[in-house]
């Protein structure tokens, strides 16, 4: 492998998950991961929220109707790290790739809040990057919480520096510069299926594409995509009137490729609603001449001109000041101290090394 340029093989699985069943679904990604193994893949990307899916109901129902729905996805989702990430870093390590798979992440603080999340595994079985994303879509924010830029990183691997997006995150320039900025070359992001029924004649499979094309062609990186698969199991659970049916049906709208530095579409298109994994061999000296003529994160840049700032700092529902506990815990052995060499005639001094030592009184 050229140390500068190496060559990679990249596949991205298209494919249903079993709807709202977290322990169904883990067992079939991880036989899929295998898969990829076995076919030379050495960095994999699963849809969005593939453990265990999307919250369709949000687009069909009365947001008072749906707790139901909620709390069976609260049920079914992950947390990090738990037994379901300690099974998807071995199986990442097993096959020896770098495996990027979207799951509902489920945190202790509450259970009204869940996040659309990316987690990011190194072929030695190592949780590389926790990325939640930053602003869910439209109905998404019924069900997911707002992730912060603590996580819009990219990951230095030996294979190339790697970056990811979740869906809508990729409509913001202002996202995709971060990672840009800070050497991304590999992008590798997700999307769900959409229904054609839809009532709101949205057709994510051609933004998908060109979202995943315009990435490629601005950062001149290599873009692996992969959507999700609407099966029977998901209209089944959802779709408990014919016109919900109706919406949930027909033809589906969505995209799963890559995308080599410029923009040209490496591979065929796998059809929207079938399962399906594709490979693309990836070299990173593709960068070189597209970037000669415009890298928007070098010479073709005017920081001087225009900047972003990242706000790198985590987000918490609690933010605590004043005293650790820690220093609580110290300042009361002091006072204990202080208090026992009170009875015996000696005092305690400071020499400076943060240490107590004990002086005899005169």
């Amino acid at each position: 492998m050229n140390e500068d340029f190496p060559r990679f093989r990249a596949a991205a699985v298209q494919a249903a998950p079993v709807f709202l069943d977290r322990d169904a679904t883990l067992e079939k990604a991880l036989a899929l991961v295998a898969e990829t193994g076995r076919g030379g893949a050495q960095v994999v990307v699963f849809p969005e929220v593939y453990l265990p899916g999307y919250p369709y109901w949000n687009r069909l129902e009365n947001v008072f109707r749906t707790t139901g729905y909620y709390t069976e996805l609260l049920q079914n989702s992950v947390r990090v790290p738990g037994p379901e990430t300690e099974r998807l870093a071995e199986a990442a390590r097993r096959a020896g790739v770098y495996l990027l798979i979207g799951i509902n992440e489920r945190v202790a603080e509450t259970v009204g809040t869940l996040y659309n999340t990316n987690l990011l595994f190194s072929p030695e079985g190592e949780l590389l990057l926790r990325h939640r994303k930053l602003m869910p879509t439209y109905a998404e924010k019924l069900t997911w919480g707002f992730g912060d830029g603590s996580s819009l990183r990219v990951v230095d691997t030996p294979l190339g520096k790697l970056g990811t997006l979740i869906c809508g995150e990729n409509a913001n320039p202002l996202y995709r510069y971060a990672l840009l900025a800070q050497g991304e070359q590999v992008h590798l992001t997700n999307y769900p299926s959409l229904p054609g029924g839809d009532p709101g004649g949205y057709d994510i499979g051609e933004e998908i594409r060109l979202r995943s094309a315009n990435h490629s062609f601005e950062g001149k990186v290599f873009t692996v995509t992969a959507s999700a698969v609407i099966d029977e199991s998901v209209i089944a659970r959802v779709a408990d009137t014919e016109e919900k049916r109706v919406a949930m049906s027909g033809p589906q709208a969505s995209f799963t490729g890559v995308f080599a530095p410029g923009g040209r579409l490496m591979t065929e298109p796998l059809t929207p609603g079938e399962e399906g994994i594709i490979y693309a061999d990836c070299d990173l000296e593709a960068q070189v001449g597209p970037k000669l003529r415009h890298d928007i994160v070098g010479q073709y840049q005017r920081p001087d001109v225009v900047a972003l700032l990242l706000d790198r700092e985590p987000r918490s529902p609690l933010v605590e000041v004043g005293p650790s506990f820690q220093q609580e815990a110290m300042e009361d052995e002091e006072s204990a101290t202080a208090e026992s060499n009170g009875h015996t005639g000696a005092s305690t001094v400071d020499d400076g090394s943060g240490a107590l030592r004990a002086d005899e009184t005169r």
